[in-house]
């Protein structure tokens, strides 16, 4: 059985669902950040010195980083999820997985931690929102007519790049980018996703 380590206010809610969708069964370890600090307790540390969630354990395997994990669940239980290796969809494939995590993430995070610095954050303020600008109008671009990225039904990329999505919207912007809003709402309508935000209590 596969095995979640899932920390409360992480981005693992991604990982519940797809393991909703794909009908897998699964186990829960679950953590409380540090009430103080917003930190990972010591348990977590204990499975992986980096203390990141999610992670999960499969055939005796820990893995770790979102888009591993969900690349190699969709490999194993979902292969429909993932376009055909070597063809042009495949290619946006990856780069899309890639872009969920590092470019998309690189703004967000920055506007998360410089946000907290008050004033002694303004200068930097303006290049954030810039890059928030420019990453959230290509996601918005990305979206093919389907409401879908990279392929017409739900796909590993959307998996991933439903966190930026419900940034967007968090941050209000949901009327600058409709097509996010429209991804957004049609996730969260999915079965899977209700189901999975139950068990994480996400």
């Amino acid at each position: 059985m596969i095995r979640l380590h899932h920390l409360n206010r992480s981005r693992s809610h991604r990982i519940f669902w797809l393991l909703e969708e794909i009908g897998q069964p699964y186990e829960i370890v679950a953590y409380e950040r540090d009430a103080t600090t917003n930190l990972a307790p010591p348990e977590l540390l204990a499975v992986h010195p980096l203390g990141k969630s999610p992670m999960i354990e499969l055939d005796g395997r820990l893995i770790t980083e979102s888009g591993a994990i969900v690349e190699v669940l969709c490999q194993k239980y979902a292969p429909h999820m993932i376009p055909e290796a070597g063809s042009d969809a495949y290619f946006s494939h990856l780069e899309m997985m890639h872009f969920a995590e590092g470019s998309a993430m690189t703004p967000i995070l920055l506007n998360l931690y410089v946000g907290r610095l008050g004033e002694a954050g303004a200068p930097l303020q303006p290049r954030i929102n810039a890059e928030l600008e420019n990453h959230f109008s290509y996601m918005e671009k990305m979206l093919r007519p389907s409401g879908h990225f990279v392929m017409d039904d739900l796909s590993a990329a959307d998996i991933m790049l439903s966190f930026p999505a419900e940034v967007a919207l968090r941050m209000g912007r949901g009327e600058d980018f409709p097509g996010l809003a429209k991804f957004v709402e049609a996730t969260k309508a999915r079965p899977a996703y209700e189901r999975a935000m139950a068990k994480g209590n996400c």
